[in-house]
């Protein structure tokens, strides 16, 4: 079985990927606008698989994990572009969720 990659690793790979190219990151304003084209592009899909909207008989097939899959590259190069470690963001979030709102949710008794 193949190894998992951390999330660093992650951002790594993506980074390698995009400094192949002159172009380099997309500025924020144009990074948020790909993002919004991609979390709209994973909507129309949620809504076909679990909503009341049919795709159409010409409509390419495509997965919501395919579009999770190009929602998660816009962010690690969204993050890449301006400096920001991932996994310390995550480590940070997770320690806001688990001391804020701890006691927000109905836990499940074990």
């Amino acid at each position: 079985m193949e190894q998992r990659k951390t999330l660093q690793e992650i951002q790594q790979e993506v980074d390698q990927y995009i400094s192949q190219f002159k172009e380099g990151y997309f500025s924020p304003l144009a990074m948020m606008a790909r993002m919004t084209e991609e979390v709209g592009e994973l909507a129309r899909e949620i809504n076909h698989y679990y909503g009341e909207k049919p795709k159409k008989r010409d409509e390419e097939e495509k997965t919501v994990a395919e579009e999770l899959g190009d929602v998660f590259f816009i962010v690690l190069c969204f993050a890449n572009s301006l400096g920001i470690d991932l996994q310390e963001a995550f480590d940070r979030i997770m320690h806001k969720f688990n001391t804020r709102d701890k006691d927000r949710w109905t836990r499940i008794e074990k």
